[in-house]
């Protein structure tokens, strides 16, 4: 079965802070220029069925500096991924931050 046939599946609910609200976040990592280090980050966040909506990667010598926003975690969740981030050996750091959702953006 790939990808088009299989059934839309809910989004991965997190049993620790189930009740808490989800946000949006930006994960911001300095990682080492590897050719293999985008599959590595990207896919920690497959790993739970999770899709980023922006993806910005750039290479200064032999690190990149990776910026990735994702939506609807908890902020437990998110700092569980962050964590995960971390100790992926080609990672030097990681930093994570909650940023408004366009919908409060715009009603504020």
């Amino acid at each position: 079965m790939n990808a088009l046939e299989r059934p839309l599946a809910s989004p991965r609910l997190d049993a620790w802070a189930a009740s808490t609200a989800h946000s949006t976040v930006q994960y911001r990592l300095r990682a080492d220029a590897e050719p293999d280090t985008l599959c590595r980050v990207l896919n920690l966040f497959a790993l739970q069925f999770l899709t980023p909506h922006s993806v910005q990667v750039s290479q200064h010598e032999d690190m990149l500096a990776m910026h990735i926003g994702i939506g609807g975690l908890s902020w437990h969740r998110a700092e569980v991924i962050a964590q995960k981030l971390r100790n992926l050996i080609c990672v030097a750091e990681v930093s994570l931050e909650n940023t408004p959702c366009l919908a409060e953006v715009a009603a504020g």
